[in-house]
């Protein structure tokens, strides 16, 4: 990169940093809806007639909506978002008819149910003048162009939703003050490679990519979905596995942006490989979220955009979690959980059997496929109790109307004990290891996606 496109980037950077920062020292992310700023989208959707009005707040990965009148959305993918527009323009965004504007050129704007035609935003900016946020209106039809006595008015209700904000910030600033001090934060500068900056700094630079194993029909062998799986491709360090990282991008907070990132790229990925072939269509491809991603009521939200903005059918993509995500806040998660099944969007309970509660989770939570942990499986050959578990659990998931998948197959005899106890789906090791998207996309050509059986796997691999 030439030196000046260099410190061109290193400046935005570090602009979108303060932004970022701005906008967590004011705590409003993913906190309950207020009446204050009801108030403010049901007076500027009375006031411009709008099918639609959201208050939302952009961080890292996502448009999170504080407040909305109209449709029920709660959270939106950043990326080609309205809000990134009037971040751009550094003020209003107003477009009476998109089918003229270049930046929707054969995208459609939709809004859970509302297909929008025209919209108006403006900017909530903090005390600084940094754009936290934005106060948009939709409209399911083209409008003329909005007068400048109107966006004076939209403004202003803008301006009421910064004062909001202000008092909020002033309101926690003791503690964000404390939180900042010299010394707070420097727990994490203190301990072994990575800290939060090197993380920062791999996503910002793109050094994260995803690896997918196959998941077989282990009677046929035929690959009927495939797990995605997080991998940082460090420059120096080469490649580094999730388990030296993703536990601190938990801690630090960057587990959000990061697994956002894990969701859109899936995503883009799926609609390269139906590109190619439009019968990997009835693939699924699975994705491992996290108990802070489960936290967000915004979620089903977040992941019906990304379905949208790929094309892709809800059944295309699973979701798989263990049980500790799901207990912080169980509340939300059969929300979050009972939205993303109404999306049509496959659940996975991954793990399954290593928690205290699964059986109760079971009758409780929507899933529909359960995964056998591995740890099981590798017992299977050391006696009846092993082995019994395994077969119970199967029989349980058939009682329950749920699919099946054994993790963790590393051998012939693991592979058809669990065919001859109707273990229908498998991956690991014996079958494939996790492997870039262009060594997939190969196995993909293979005729009927048909792998090699057992027998015949070491030549594929070798």
């Amino acid at each position: 990169m030439p030196q000046v496109e260099l410190e061109t980037a290193t400046l935005n950077q570090q602009q979108e940093d303060a932004r970022i920062s701005s906008l967590h020292a004011t705590g409003i992310l993913d906190t309950p809806q207020e009446s204050g700023f009801d108030a403010i989208t049901r007076l500027a959707a009375e006031y411009f007639q709008a099918d639609t009005a959201l208050l939302a707040f952009g961080d890292e990965s996502r448009v999170w909506i504080k407040s909305y009148w109209g449709e029920p959305v709660r959270e939106l993918p950043r990326k080609h978002s309205i809000f990134d527009m009037v971040l751009a323009k550094d003020g209003p965004v107003v477009v009476p008819d998109i089918a003229g504007n270049p930046h929707f050129k054969g995208r459609r704007l939709v809004l859970r149910r509302l297909n929008v035609v025209s919209f108006a935003s403006v900017p909530v900016r903090c005390h600084e003048g940094k754009i936290l946020g934005a106060l948009t209106v939709f409209g399911s039809q083209p409008r003329r162009e909005m007068a400048l006595d109107e966006l004076r008015m939209l403004e202003s209700l803008a301006d009421m939703a910064a004062s909001q904000l202000e008092l909020r910030r002033l309101r926690n600033s003791f503690q964000s003050h404390a939180s900042c001090l010299p010394g707070a934060g420097d727990l994490l500068n203190t301990v072994a490679w990575p800290d939060r900056s090197d993380l920062r700094h791999a996503l910002d630079r793109r050094e994260f990519v995803l690896f997918y194993q196959p998941e077989i029909d282990l009677s046929s062998g035929k690959i009927v979905g495939l797990e995605a799986l997080i991998r940082w491709n460090h420059p120096e360090r080469g490649l580094i596995p999730p388990m030296d990282f993703i536990p601190l991008a938990e801690e630090c907070g960057l587990i959000l942006p990061i697994g956002d990132w894990g969701l859109a790229e899936t995503c883009s990925q799926i609609q390269e490989w139906c590109r190619e072939d439009p019968c990997h269509g009835s693939l699924r491809v699975c994705v491992n979220l996290s108990a802070r991603q489960f936290s967000r009521e915004g979620l089903a939200d977040h992941v019906e955009a990304l379905l949208r903005q790929s094309g892709l059918a809800s059944r295309q993509l699973g979701l798989e979690m263990t049980e500790s995500s799901l207990i912080p806040n169980t509340r939300i998660a059969l929300e979050v959980l009972g939205s993303l099944r109404k999306l049509g969007v496959s659940l996975l309970m991954d793990d399954f059997g290593t928690g205290y509660s699964s059986l109760n989770y079971l009758h409780t939570f929507p899933f529909d496929v359960l995964k056998i942990d591995r740890s099981f499986v590798g017992r299977m050959t050391e006696g009846d109790q092993p082995l019994q578990i395994v077969r119970t659990i199967i029989e349980l998931a058939r009682v329950l109307g749920m699919d099946v998948v054994a993790e963790g197959i590393e051998t012939r005899e693991q592979y058809r004990l669990l065919r001859q106890m109707g273990c229908r789906f498998g991956q690991g090791f014996l079958i494939a290891r996790p492997m870039a998207a262009d060594a997939i996309t190969r196995l993909l050509r293979l005729p009927g996606r048909v792998l090699p059986q057992p027998d015949s796997l070491d030549s594929l691999f070798d």
